[in-house]
Order: structure tokens, then C-alpha cells, then sequence
């Protein structure tokens, strides 16, 4: 018997990719730059979190989180940031991320659809609808492997 889509998303994915398609026909582009880095977790009790940034982000030069200039801040901001509940729909085979805590304060409290399909090690998740980003409207496309491999 194969296991269910909330067994397969058990566990921890990085991420191999993050692109957005603008739904305007304009190019693809890569948000947190083609080196992004990520980890996304699903935890048995029905949690999730996910942690997107820009590598090469540069150090605060206090060395205080709370010390930084309106510049290092700007460029630590290139950041994705999010955790709550989940749910699987596994007869339509469909995926929610619940946002109890989210670096951008506009998701708070949302609940978001995520299409999801895995192919192996691969985890592949889309936003269901679009969603605005750098000043456009865009599908986002992300592309994990199971932590470890």
C-alpha cells in the first residue's frame, strides 16, 4: 500500500529551486537570486515551517540583531519566513499552509493552497493562485529534496 501525501511530506526538504512565472508572459525570475537556500519541515503533529533567503547576505557590523542600519536591514529582508498548521486533502490530493507566524505581517493569520506534487525525492510546490511580488503579479514555483540526500 503506498503511503498517503501527509506521510510523504513528513520530514525535512531544501530547497533546489524558487523561480516566479509572471502571469504577464514577461521572463522568469529568480526572487532570492538562482543560489537561494531553504529548508521547508512538516512535522507528524500537523506543523509546518518554512525558511527561504538570499545567500551572500552581508553581517550586521554591530553584530546586533537589533543593532543593524536601515541598509543591512534592507538587504537581511530578502527573506522568507513562515509556520503554522497544516492540512492534506487527500482525495483531492491538496495542501494548506496555515501562517501563525510569517515575516511578512500580511500573511498572518492566512490560509494558503499550495499544489503539490512529488516525483521521488523531489517536492514540487506552486502557489495556487497568483500573488503580487517585485511589483508583479506572478505564479511561484518551488522545487525541494528530502533533507539529507
Amino acid at each position: 500500500m503506498s503511503k498517503s501525501l501527509r506521510e510523504r511530506l513528513i520530514g525535512a526538504w531544501t530547497l533546489v529551486s524558487y523561480v516566479e512565472k509572471p502571469v504577464d508572459g514577461s521572463p522568469t525570475v529568480h526572487p532570492l537570486g538562482e543560489d537561494a537556500t531553504g529548508i521547508i519541515m512538516y512535522t507528524p503533529d500537523g506543523f509546518m515551517s518554512a525558511q527561504l533567503m538570499k545567500s551572500g547576505r552581508p553581517e550586521f557590523a554591530s553584530g546586533d540583531w537589533f543593532g543593524g542600519s536601515d541598509d543591512e536591514y534592507r538587504q537581511a529582508g530578502n527573506y522568507i519566513a513562515y509556520s503554522g498548521p497544516f492540512q492534506v486533502k487527500e482525495e483531492d490530493q491538496t495542501l494548506t499552509h496555515g501562517m501563525f507566524v510569517s515575516y511578512f505581517p500580511n500573511w498572518l493569520g492566512q490560509t494558503q493552497p499550495r499544489i503539490v506534487r512529488q516525483e521521488g525525492d523531489l517536492l514540487h510546490l506552486s502557489t495556487a493562485s497568483p500573488i503580487q511580488s517585485g511589483g508583479k503579479t506572478v505564479m511561484s514555483y518551488l522545487t525541494w529534496t528530502r533533507a539529507g540526500n
